[in-house]
């Protein structure tokens, strides 16, 4: 019976750490929609975003091969925007800097060698 509770446990506490590692690994860093303030990327406070930060943002771009024969894929950089106002710990709005963003793109916070 205690092996049974124990099991329950930990069965429902799978989805939420599911979530954690969706968020994680495949929504950080990504435009996840565009409101009437403009883009709201997925990455927030947790992340260490301030408004004022200029984000990379990219777009995948297939690369055809033909030694291999298949489709690889490499990042291209379309656009920049800033960090406006963070919304909460995962989320912020930004504003288009140039380039034409959209929903799916990466955002990447630039980094100075």
């Amino acid at each position: 019976m205690a092996v049974a509770f124990a099991a329950s446990l930990f069965t429902a506490s799978a989805p939420v750490s599911a979530q954690g590692i969706a968020h994680t690994w495949f929504m950080r860093g990504s435009i996840v929609g565009i409101d009437y303030r403009g883009p709201v990327v997925c990455i927030g406070r947790v992340d260490g975003a301030e408004a004022g930060q200029v984000l990379e943002v990219y777009r995948p771009a297939p690369v055809y091969l033909r030694r291999r024969g298949s489709n690889h894929y490499r990042k291209k950089l379309i656009a920049h925007v800033a960090v406006d106002q963070i919304i909460n710990d995962h989320y912020a709005h930004v504003t288009v800097i140039d380039g034409e963003p959209r929903k799916g793109d990466i955002v990447e916070l630039q980094r100075h060698h």
